[in-house]
């Protein structure tokens, strides 16, 4: 996080990376529109009208001039909800590029990352996805070298706990004044430099929740190379470089949620 704007949203510095961790979209020809969603663990879901894919429909269709069909969308829900994973937006970026595809609208990826700003600030970076560096409100996107994360996988560790994104960018109070001295870590060199990086919301996070902090201290005794929170969480991720670790470690938090993932490259 680096400050607050006077339009009221935050500039951040950040890095996303794409993960294999997805949901499942399926459109399917029909008269009008529809949302289905199936999931399991009684996840609670916004209403069909507030979710993002709806917005994204909405909004592509409002670009077509004529529509040939209409389309039912089937959402089978995998990632967990409110996790600070990023899978509302996720869902958004693929329905604004499937919508794309089958209206024959012909939008370039800057044209979908402008009409996907509009409903989200960390949908751009998933019409590209892979490995980024994210700056103002996460429309600013620098593509990073996908090297880095070679022969690195994540395991994320899920509590019970539902955090606000808009309460926790509240709890940090930054000022409208830029921080000239937060850390910057793009460019970024081999090996990485896992000292570098930091998250602001787990400051005020961890007041809140000390769970996260226990949850944390035991991936890093695990060994992983890093753990931190996901976001604005409830997601706490651990880095390893060996599969091996990272599978015992697994093993350690029976009592949550649990997704053994790697980064995802597109050519």
């Amino acid at each position: 996080m680096v400050n607050k704007r006077e339009d009221g949203y935050h500039n951040i510095h950040s890095l996303f990376i794409e993960i294999d961790l997805a949901d499942e979209l399926i459109f399917v020809p029909a008269n009008k529109f529809s949302l289905n969603v199936e999931c399991e663990n009684n996840i609670q879901m916004p209403n069909a009208d507030e979710n993002l894919i709806s917005k994204a429909y909405i909004l592509m269709h409002a670009l077509c001039r004529s529509v040939p069909t209409e389309y039912t969308v089937t959402l089978k829900k995998i990632i967990p909800v409110g996790a600070g994973l990023g899978g509302g937006s996720s869902n958004a970026a693929v329905a604004l590029k499937v919508l794309n595809n089958l209206w024959n609208l012909n939008y370039s990826s800057k044209d979908l990352k402008k009409y996907g700003a509009k409903l989200g600030a960390d949908i751009p970076f998933f019409i590209k996805g892979g490995f980024q560096l994210a700056e103002g409100v996460g429309e600013k996107l620098l593509p990073l070298n996908k090297d880095l994360l070679n022969d690195l996988c994540f395991l994320l560790v899920v509590p019970n706990i539902k955090i606000s994104t808009a309460k926790a960018y509240e709890s940090l109070n930054k000022p409208l004044r830029p921080d000239n001295k937060h850390s910057k870590f793009a460019p970024i060199s081999i090996p990485m430099d896992w000292k570098l990086f930091d998250n602001d919301f787990e400051k005020v996070i961890r007041k809140t929740y000390p769970e996260i902090s226990v949850i944390k201290e035991k991936l890093q005794n695990s060994g992983a190379l890093y753990a931190g929170l996901s976001g604005s969480g409830s997601t706490v991720f651990g880095v390893f470089d060996n599969i091996s670790t990272a599978l015992n470690a697994e093993m350690s938090f029976s009592q949550y949620q649990t997704f053994l993932t790697s980064p995802v490259f597109h050519t």
